[in-house]
């Protein structure tokens, strides 16, 4: 109860009965307010004007009798009624409380002076009573407005018990499934579902009890037998006060129709970047042709780079980035005159200032192509060192994007254990010794013991 004063009609017309039960409540301190009426004439006037929260009345008074004074009998939320007798009747109980009263008390001294206890009962019952009731008009009002919204919805709205089994499916799984709601009220949903995709269904039921929604796309069957795809969203209906999960309910769309653009936009995405990589197969074709010294050289360090970078926690897509740019390392080489690239001897000054500008033309072609922006590390920056002493901008240490970094040591590693013209391929200690040295001035140390690490173990 609130500490709001409480306001109680007391209905007796015997004066030594209403001062011992006023005398009771006012004992109670402040709590209630009693106002006293002699008659059912005068009770009236008073519920008209104040609307009392309880009435406290004998059954019988001069005019007639107390039920009268309920307004409909059968309305639970009618102003409760706690009725007294000086007749300990079974009959008149049953019919007191049958006819809408509250409580029903034999008149004796001890029962007039617990009143204000039996008020605070009476009204506590009262209380949890109407709560009641308004939780029930509450939760009929939400399943009408739920009915309401779920009938003209072009969604397929259904709600499942907690194994899965619809109890009830909106009008629309006609449209989207061929079944009408009759025939598939009592089935598990999951039965309808392709297959491959019956473990993604289930996971609405298996993780749907936080009450969030949860949603997830697969094939389910169509009655004349073909399979569209759904996307539901689901969500979890739990009880008021508890964690309890009541029922799972669900709106279900077509999305056959995505599903087949995305399809054609896969395929046509694969088809381009099969183009795409074809293209650069090309370049790195006639790069070896013109260059035939270097030949097997550029797919090499390419396989050798990818297996290196596994190591290092790439993920798929940035290993598709870092094979482009190691097949395009040397890109830049197209723009070096055939009597540099191609010069049987040492280059000189002058020679070695056009050699050193093939990062910056590799940039200059192939950062105008989108697509090959994020592979741009490779063909850029080989050539920069742990030190800052490499080319074309003199960057240092971890400034160096880690693709190039790993990809300096691969090279070098390849060029020194293959012939050329002007020598033979060096013995591989003699290339690990050169590693080591290099170690922290040419080359990131922790990527050299890593490589190292990978050519120990794979004996190359």
């Amino acid at each position: 109860m609130s500490n709001d004063i409480i306001n109680i009609l007391l209905v007796e017309d015997e004066d030594p009965h209403a001062e011992l039960i006023k005398r009771a409540f006012e004992d109670q301190g402040t709590e209630f307010q009693i106002h006293r009426a002699r008659s059912l004439s005068e009770a009236r006037e008073y519920i008209n004007k104040f609307d009392p929260k309880l009435i406290i009345a004998d059954w019988r008074l001069p005019d007639g009798e107390s039920l009268e004074l309920l307004p409909n009998h059968r309305d639970p939320l009618a102003t409760p009624i706690v009725l007294m007798t000086s007749y300990g009747n079974e009959r008149i109980a049953v019919e007191a409380l049958k006819s809408g009263a509250l409580d029903y008390v034999v008149k004796s001294p001890e029962s007039m002076l617990d009143m204000p206890h039996l008020a605070r009962k009476a009204l506590d019952q009262w209380t949890a009573r109407a709560d009641r009731i308004h939780m029930q008009e509450a939760l009929y009002e939400s399943e009408s407005h739920f009915r309401l919204l779920a009938e003209n919805a072009s969604d397929m709205i259904a709600r499942l018990t907690l194994e899965g089994k619809m109890f009830y499916v909106s009008p629309a799984c006609k449209t989207i499934l061929g079944y009408t709601p009759d025939e598939l009220v009592g089935n598990f949903c999951y039965n309808l579902v392709h297959d491959e995709d019956r473990q993604i269904a289930k996971s609405i039921l298996q993780h749907n009890t936080s009450g969030t929604p949860f949603t997830v796309a697969y094939r389910a069957k169509h009655k004349d037998g073909h399979y569209v795809w759904l996307e539901t969203s689901a969500r979890s209906i739990i009880e008021p006060g508890s964690k309890n999960v009541t029922e799972i309910q669900s709106a279900s769309r077509d999305i056959t129709e995505r599903k087949r653009a995305e399809n054609d936009l896969q395929l046509a995405h694969n088809q381009l970047s099969e183009a795409y990589e074809k293209t650069i197969e090309g370049w790195v074709r006639a790069l070896d042709l013109r260059d035939r010294e270097t030949e097997g050289h550029t797919q090499r360090v390419t396989e050798l780079t990818l297996k290196v970078a596994k190591k290092l926690g790439f993920s798929e897509e940035e290993l598709s980035h870092i094979k482009r740019g190691a097949l395009l390392h040397d890109m830049g080489k197209i723009a070096i005159p055939d009597e540099i690239l191609q010069k049987p001897g040492p280059l000189n000054e002058a020679e070695w200032e056009k050699m050193r500008q093939h990062p910056n033309y590799a940039y200059e072609m192939l950062s105008p192509i989108s697509y090959l922006r994020p592979a741009l590390d490779i063909p850029f920056y080989h050539h920069e060192r742990w030190n800052g002493s490499g080319y074309p901008h003199g960057l240092k240490g971890e400034s160096i994007p880690l693709a190039a970094r790993l990809f300096a040591i691969i090279d070098v590693w390849d060029a020194l254990r293959s012939d050329r013209p002007y020598r033979k391929e060096l013995p591989r200690e003699q290339v690990i010794e050169y590693l080591r040295e290099k170690s922290d001035i040419l080359f990131e140390p922790r990527l050299v013991d890593l490589f190292l690490d990978f050519v120990e173990a794979n004996n190359l």
